[in-house]
């Protein structure tokens, strides 16, 4: 899988497409707009993952590779897209598990180590891209993994 490239930095809001991504994100002004967009495009996602070939072979991103693995690169991102989207809305539905575990999974490939097994499949994510900072107790369980985090999809 090479589709995914690790930054050294976050984000600044330098790059032109970051500045983009922020005002795509301020065009919901209702959440329910983006909610919608956002169940619309997974729901076309998931149709044509139904139907694709999964050895056929695509194009993005100055890259080719399956859509399998193009697949399993979507899974990610929608999956940390959906935990941005529930972090501070109480009684949110949860990413589901297949997509949370197959996240996990593809996450520890790009980190080229696995997560502690007392790490929820949804803490793995949140600490790995550093959407949360880990414990104390989670930093002696992760090793010399922790050296490596937060991992910055790029």
């Amino acid at each position: 899988m090479t589709y995914w490239d690790l930054a050294d930095t976050p984000p600044t809001g330098d790059d032109p497409l970051d500045a983009l991504i922020v005002r795509l994100a301020a065009a919901y002004q209702e959440r329910r707009l983006l909610k919608h967009h956002f169940d619309d495009i997974g729901s076309a996602a998931g149709r044509a993952g139904e139907l694709a070939d999964p050895d056929l072979r695509v194009s993005t991103s100055d890259e080719v590779l399956t859509a399998r693995d193009y697949l399993s690169a979507y899974v990610l991102e929608s999956t940390l897209h959906h935990l941005d989207l529930i972090a501070h809305l109480r009684g949110a539905a949860e990413p589901p598990a297949d997509g949370l575990a197959r996240s996990r999974d593809l996450l520890e490939k790009i980190a080229g180590a696995a997560f502690p097994a007392s790490f929820s499949d949804k803490d793995a994510l949140l600490v790995g891209t550093g959407r949360r900072a880990p414990t104390d107790a989670e930093k002696d369980q992760l090793g010399e993994l922790a050296t490596k985090l937060p991992l910055i999809l790029g």
